[in-house]
């Protein structure tokens, strides 16, 4: 959520980022900006949290292909009442394509998933149907510019990955 102190700038930032043309300027440099600051502050902070008032997690998949770990900054939204589990909606800035990540979870479900410093395993799965709903509701409470991305993805559908803890027998 945004912070009191500074909601009206991320206020501007998340209007600026959910454009065609923020997301087209943002989208490719935006993880590099959050690794770096997640980084120098030990895992307090990214630099798309700090702009934008977003809740981000750092989560690391497995290529669908490649087999390789990739680690990006997500956005996450969750379910009020439910701190454990969160979603992740494969907008991809309102762009053309599903973003990788998503067929990284598809194929390895597995991920690990940074909570300021600490990482722990989760296991993710395809929201559908009435919690497909559910979690897109809470994106577009989350972050208005989820609409704005849908309008311009031409009838692609956007893919909602919920992770939820893995069991220590997981």
């Amino acid at each position: 959520m945004t912070n009191a102190r500074y909601g009206w700038v991320q206020r501007q930032v998340q209007r600026l980022a959910s454009t065609a043309w923020g997301a087209a300027l943002v989208a490719p440099v935006l993880h590099h900006g959050d690794a770096a600051v997640a980084r120098l502050s030990g895992g307090r902070w990214t630099l798309t949290a700090a702009l934008t008032g977003l809740p981000v997690r750092f989560v690391t998949t497995t290529g669908a292909r490649t087999g390789v770990a990739r680690t990006l900054p997500l956005v996450c939204v969750r379910l009020s009442g439910d701190a454990a589990e969160f979603a992740l909606i494969g907008t991809n800035f309102g762009r053309a394509r599903t973003p990788g990540w998503f067929y990284n979870l598809r194929a390895h479900p597995r991920a690990l998933v940074r909570v300021g410093p600490v990482w722990a395993p989760h296991w993710a799965r395809e929201a559908g149907g009435v919690e497909y709903e559910r979690y897109w509701q809470a994106a577009v409470q989350t972050y208005a510019g989820y609409g704005a991305y849908r309008a311009r993805v031409h009838g692609r559908p956007i893919p909602i990955m919920v992770l939820s803890p893995a069991q220590p027998d997981d």
